[in-house]
């Protein structure tokens, strides 16, 4: 029974350790998905610095409004980003769920053979305390029998 034991303590530290890779993977996946909102949110800020300083030297009402309408796509796509963060946070929170109750599992095998291990131990000094009260009764009737001869 040990040795199924220990087979499946191995299969389930596997799982938990491909668990904690895909936890992993998916929480890079997140900062991925923050870095493209902060270059897009960079890029923002940097047109709209452009549009300022074209602005003092003077812009056609036509191209003001083309730049207004290329930061409104900016803005949407600022939006897009953070719904594929939240989605991204999401599936990493799974992941990381699935992990921590895979560590549980693996947990609990480890204490099955802790408890078995202790119990086998147990039964061994029982035994062996067993013995060595058998020596010394042994002993003992060797003594008081010498003592009546």
């Amino acid at each position: 029974m040990t040795q199924q034991l220990t087979r499946l303590l191995d299969f389930e530290k596997e799982k938990e350790q491909n668990m904690l890779l895909v936890f992993q993977q998916a929480q890079q996946h997140v900062n991925q998905q923050r870095q493209k909102l902060q270059s897009l949110e960079q890029y923002r800020v940097d047109y709209l610095r452009g549009i300022s300083q074209s602005g003092k030297e003077g812009v056609k009402a036509s191209h003001y409004q083309q730049h207004l309408s290329f930061v409104g796509k900016l803005d949407k796509a600022c939006e897009q980003q953070m719904n594929a963060i939240a989605q991204a946070k999401l599936a990493a929170d799974q992941r990381k769920s699935l992990w921590l109750k895979q560590q549980q599992r693996v947990k609990a095998v480890e204490m099955l053979l802790d408890k078995i291990a202790q119990a086998a131990q147990l039964k061994a000094n029982k035994q062996e305390q067993a013995l060595f009260d058998e020596f010394a009764t042994q002993k003992f009737f060797r003594a008081q029998k010498g003592l009546f001869n």
